[in-house]
């Protein structure tokens, strides 16, 4: 697949573009090739297209310049090749409002952008909207996972998020590449221990098992990890206390993606799940704060209530779960 047919696929098979649509790239990358693939795609389609590139942001979930925002706002469709994540942002938010179809693509590389491109997005909606449904009627998960996770959270009165690349409706909003059911925790509620041995935003692959001491719903403590434990000590130092907050819980469901250590793919790889620290007030939950970090947990056994949905990384797919 070349990289103007990936656009394509992108903007009228996953965002539906139609003729005349105002079609908004934004980007703060130096390496604009996928932003300019998709903007010669827009523009092949029949839209009204326009590329905006800014400065780019310290962290993930930071807002953009209020010119980019006031443009999203404005625009149908927008698609965000960029290089910190603005999925979480109250622009991104705002523009849904509105009405427009967003896709975010965080830390998008070439050869991700021509992978991701060829998963089945329907197949991958399908699952995605199960486990939804699991998450949505559920009221307290337990992750546990063989390198030590043994987390616990409410998630009682909460409604999951689908993440399914499919975009065809006003106000819908997904990553690009695609694959992922995530739900709020109920802030204050988690308790345990947190391992992230796959991989962490803003670090990658990881070398070593992230270690992490969580009570009453904030991380207190970064017991060990070596690289990642220095680079996460370090983020959070720089924020406040609410960066502490374990903020999202979400499932992969994109038989395609790998785990490459860029936590757009990695948060969607079938058979992992992910946890996030910072901000979800985007997707339903209290905490607003310009910081927005996932880590992934590998061979996880998820139970939801006293349902098992997932066992040593194993998704029970079209089966109902075990008791």
């Amino acid at each position: 697949m070349q990289v103007l047919e990936a656009a394509e696929k992108a903007l009228s098979g996953c965002l539906k573009i139609s003729k005349g649509e105002k079609a908004l790239v934004v980007s703060d990358r130096t390496d604009c090739q996928v932003a300019l693939a998709l903007y010669q795609a827009a523009e092949k389609l029949g839209a009204e297209p326009a590329f905006i590139k800014f400065k780019p942001r310290q962290n993930h979930g930071e807002e953009p310049p209020s010119p980019v925002a006031a443009a999203m706002a404005a625009s149908d469709v927008i698609v965000m090749p960029t290089d910190k994540s603005l999925s979480h942002t109250n622009a991104r938010k705002n523009a849904c409002a509105k009405g427009a179809r967003v896709a975010s693509m965080p830390t998008i590389t070439m050869e991700l952008f021509l992978r991701a491109m060829a998963a089945d997005y329907h197949g991958i909606a399908k699952r995605t909207k199960l486990y939804g449904e699991f998450l949505s009627k559920g009221n307290f998960v337990q992750i546990t996972s063989p390198a030590g996770t043994d987390l616990t959270f409410s998630i009682a009165g909460r409604t999951a998020e689908l993440d399914t690349g499919i975009l065809d409706k006003p106000g819908m909003s997904s990553n690009l590449p695609a694959g992922e059911a995530f739900i709020a925790p109920v802030e204050g509620t988690a308790q345990g221990i947190l391992v992230f041995d796959g991989s962490l935003a803003g670090v990658g692959l990881l070398k070593e098992p992230l270690v992490l001491e969580v009570k009453d719903g904030y991380v207190q403590k970064v017991v060990s990890g070596g690289q990642g434990k220095e680079s996460l000590e370090r983020m959070l130092k720089q924020k406040p206390v609410a960066a502490r907050n374990i903020g999202e819980f979400g499932i992969g469901t994109n038989d395609k993606a790998q785990l490459s250590g860029n936590i757009l793919e990695d948060e969607k790889v079938l058979g992992t799940v992910h946890v996030a620290l910072g901000a979800n007030h985007t997707f339903g939950g209290n905490v607003e704060v310009d910081f927005h970090v996932d880590g992934i947990i590998l061979n996880p056994t998820v139970k939801i209530d006293s349902k098992i949905i997932m066992d040593n990384g194993k998704l029970f797919a079209e089966e109902l779960p075990r008791e």
